[in-house]
């Protein structure tokens, strides 16, 4: 579902961020920067109380980042992810209360989307070849349905009350690479809330949390990248956002072509092969960016028509592009016209 890279969290995110103009000495936007998740963090705000020194609001903000980091970092051998993923099968171990909630959240989609998205997609990730050296080979139909008999969230033995966790079959490995990223933004969004920060703006790899108002006062102007090779910082559209979230996926940068076909980088676990529809990206505005993150993912996979009835029906705030010939098509829910600035 989605690709194994060398960092924790995984498709590549194509916002483009537009904001920071004029504005007084009084409130003059601090801006705070730095590395994480194999990526990189970033963070304008404004009106922080007196006494909240920057040194102190990134201590806070990386704090919620290690978090993060020790639970569902499974490129990190220590981390609570990896000691499940390396589990034997039917061995419980206790998952701590964030990985509990993001888990959650992952078995929801997963019901939402009648098991196109799904966080124990690992085995086939690995198949083909979704790491750092990218794809090695074309697997055989008969290794892909061997992968498959390791993925599937029924193979979880998971009591939500206890928070105890077990996989049912050997090899199953979980990858929260699609929620992690954006449960970290929201992690550092409550932070500056507990600060009593009222305006931000947070981003983590592309991953966005806003709160109040923009340096300028009005919305945070938050800019959807054009999904086209070389065309890196243009512009396909623009948001007007506030005290939400957004996150975009797509298969545009990160995809291989063998004979002649073009296969994304996003895996769909009900077949075992990477999707080759037409969708090109997805992106979500919704009051979790940790959510935002999951359903952009979900919605790629899915491809255009099932995604947009879903999303409808959801009421979700979505800007997907698709594939038209040569063009591209783009198709938005009603949630998310509201959104939408029109004078790009």
């Amino acid at each position: 579902m989605y690709s194994a890279r060398s960092r924790l969290l995984g498709p590549a995110f194509v916002l483009a961020f537009c904001c920071l103009v004029g504005c007084g000495d009084a409130d003059r936007p601090i801006q705070l920067s730095g590395n994480v998740f194999g990526t990189s963090w970033s963070l304008v705000y404004l009106g922080g109380p007196e006494g909240v020194t920057p040194e102190q609001v990134k201590a806070d903000i990386e704090a919620a980042f290690e978090l993060v980091n020790e639970s569902m970092n499974h490129y990190d051998a220590d981390s609570l992810i990896s000691q499940f993923n390396s589990a034997p099968s039917g061995m419980p171990i206790e998952v701590d209360w964030d990985f509990s909630y993001v888990l959650t959240a992952a078995i929801d989609v997963n019901a939402a989307t009648d098991g196109a998205y799904d966080v124990t997609v690992s085995a086939l990730s690995a198949l083909w070849g979704f790491g750092p050296g990218g794809p090695r080979r074309f697997p055989e139909p008969a290794e892909v349905e061997e992968a498959l008999s390791r993925v599937g969230l029924a193979h979880l033995d998971w009591q939500s009350d206890t928070r105890m966790l077990a996989k049912q079959v050997p090899g199953l490995a979980l990858d929260f690479s699609s929620l992690a990223k954006g449960y970290a933004v929201d992690l550092g969004a409550d932070a500056l809330e507990n600060l009593n920060i009222p305006r931000f703006m947070l981003e983590v790899g592309g991953e966005v949390r806003v709160e109040g108002s923009s340096p300028r006062g009005d919305a945070w102007r938050i800019a959807i990248e054009r999904p086209e090779p070389g065309s890196r910082g243009s512009m396909q559209a623009a948001l007007l956002v506030s005290d939400t979230a957004i996150a975009t996926s797509g298969d545009y940068r990160n995809f291989f072509e063998q004979g002649g076909r073009r296969y994304s980088h996003l895996i769909d676990p009900r077949n075992g092969y990477p999707v080759q529809h037409d969708v090109v990206s997805v992106t979500v505005v919704h009051g979790s960016a940790m959510m935002a993150d999951a359903w952009a993912t979900a919605l790629t996979v899915l491809g255009s028509e099932e995604a947009m009835a879903l999303a409808e029906s959801r009421q979700l705030a979505v800007y997907l592009l698709k594939r038209s010939g040569e063009d591209l098509e783009v198709m938005t829910t009603t949630a998310m016209r509201q959104w939408l600035r029109e004078d790009v």
